[in-house]
């Protein structure tokens, strides 16, 4: 066969081979239809507005995990500064609603009149434009993961110890958005978003497009992020993971492919954070608080890291259960918490997939009850 016959059918023959590759990743493939079905229901049923919120929510959340899996569950490194990159996408997003009520109403945002101040920050210019302030959340949380980034991996700084240089750069964060001289709300942050794009803020229709958007997102995040893991990169990512010292004498850059993954975690959960700010219609220090960035290890964990499907799971299950037991016994909910890590830890290593593998018996049930 010539080369150009083999230039014209190749196209063709690789459509059966990538539909083929989906057929091996049943999880992901039914996680899509559900966020199809979701999508469904809150146009056609139109479900009472506490419910669209909550799915809304969930959303987010599942791509907050996905953004970590990203980067623990294939380079196998556990951040635990997640929460700093969550808070940016919000604050940016809320720096973006203030900016639009206030040159749309002329009233100044409570932190402002608080100050004494006239007009809103010189760095808030520009923030009126929705693409604008959207860039600036990805691009200002890339940056930050480059800066931090580059000078942890450079340095080697692997393991624990990475794992606790971050979380401290999280506290720092903290620590410094509770400054009311930051312009950005000190500790009672920022909220009183009274519109989204021309339209009043918690009406149905901005409801719903909320919770669309994040599960278009979600969508978008899982395919994309499948993309990139089934492909090369994914594959070096795993030898990496697994043996980096090898892949480095081998003549690979582990530098730059780390350094890549972390700024695209971090980017992504930005997103997660500017979808989350207007369906809970505040931001403050408290999203910076270390135990947020724990416990979106925690869903990882408990979903079964390593599997994107299972961050979702993982997120989706958790926090449906928190948002269940916050009204029913809120006071129970830490120690759920920590009976579900303890039983994740000692008997489903892989957490959730545990139970979905063809491996019918928990870990510890198939290694003899741990004897």
């Amino acid at each position: 066969m010539s080369g150009a016959a083999e230039s014209l059918l190749s196209p063709v023959n690789a459509r059966p081979r990538r539909l083929a590759a989906w057929l091996h990743e049943p999880l992901l493939v039914g996680i899509l239809l559900l966020i199809l079905a979701a999508c469904l229901v809150l146009v056609g049923l139109k479900p009472a507005p506490y419910v669209v919120n909550t799915i809304g929510q969930l959303a987010v959340f599942a791509i907050l995990a996905v953004s970590l899996d990203l980067i623990w569950g294939y380079l196998g490194i556990l951040s635990l500064g997640h929460g700093l990159f969550f808070a940016i996408g919000g604050y940016v997003c809320a720096m973006h609603l203030l900016s639009h009520a206030f040159s749309a109403t002329g009233v100044a945002p409570d932190f402002v009149q608080f100050m004494g101040w006239k007009t809103l920050p010189a760095y808030w210019a520009g923030l009126t434009n929705a693409p604008y302030a959207l860039f600036l959340a990805m691009a200002l949380s890339g940056a930050v993961a480059f800066v931090f980034g580059f000078a942890s991996f450079r340095s080697r700084v692997n393991g624990v110890y990475f794992s606790i240089i971050s979380q401290a750069l999280v506290y720092v964060a903290m620590l410094l958005m509770f400054r009311n001289d930051t312009g950005l709300g000190g500790n009672n942050g920022m909220t009183g978003f009274p519109l989204l794009f021309g339209y009043p803020m918690g009406s149905a229709a901005v409801t719903t497009g909320l919770a669309l958007a994040s599960l278009g997102a979600l969508a978008a995040v899982l395919v994309g992020t499948r993309a990139l893991v089934a492909g090369r990169i994914g594959r070096r990512m795993l030898a990496c993971r697994d043996d980096e010292t090898r892949l480095r004498t081998l003549g690979y850059g582990t530098t730059r492919l780390k350094l890549g993954i972390w700024c695209l975690s971090a980017m992504i959960a930005a997103l997660a954070g500017v979808l989350y700010v207007p369906q809970v219609g505040i931001i403050n220090p408290r999203v910076l608080a270390p135990d947020l960035s724990i416990e979106i290890a925690v869903w990882v964990a408990i979903g079964g890291m390593g599997r994107l499907g299972g961050a979702v799971i993982g997120a989706v299950a958790v926090n449906a259960l928190k948002f269940w037991l916050s009204a029913a016994m809120p006071e129970a909910w830490p120690f759920i918490l920590s009976g579900l890590v303890l039983v994740v830890v000692l008997a489903l290593p892989n957490g959730l997939l545990d139970f979905a593998s063809l491996r019918t018996k928990p870990t510890w049930l198939r290694n003899g009850g741990g004897r």
